[in-house]
């Protein structure tokens, strides 16, 4: 059974910085793209960044393009999402999860920008 578990969420002020992090246990990454996504209260899940099994190819949703940056290494199981420039429209929590074919979702991680 796969298990997805989230960390490096918290309490940023605009304009600041978080580095999150998805430790994967049960299969290995390293065949598969990842991708961080994100649900806001009242609002549905959506696609933030997404990443190649290799790494060499990336996505970003329009809103987080120049702020955020996926990466991964698969020798640790591990996808990382680091977020600058923080902005309060990017309050949510934030899950990884492969990119199709979703394995059950972990619990995420909470991410809160307010002054």
């Amino acid at each position: 059974q796969v298990q997805l578990v989230e960390s490096g969420g918290g309490l940023v002020q605009p304009g600041g910085s978080l580095r999150l992090s998805c430790a994967v246990s049960g299969s290995r990454i390293s065949i598969s793209s990842m991708g961080w996504f994100r649900q806001a209260p009242g609002k549905q899940r959506e696609s933030v960044a997404t990443i190649s099994n290799g790494g060499l190819a990336t996505t970003y949703v329009d809103s987080v393009k120049g702020r955020f940056t996926i990466s991964r290494d698969n020798a640790k199981n591990t996808v990382y999402l680091q977020m600058n420039g923080l902005k309060p429209e990017d309050t949510a929590v934030y899950y990884c999860n492969r990119r199709t074919n979703n394995w059950s979702w972990g619990q995420g991680t909470q991410v809160t920008v307010s002054s």
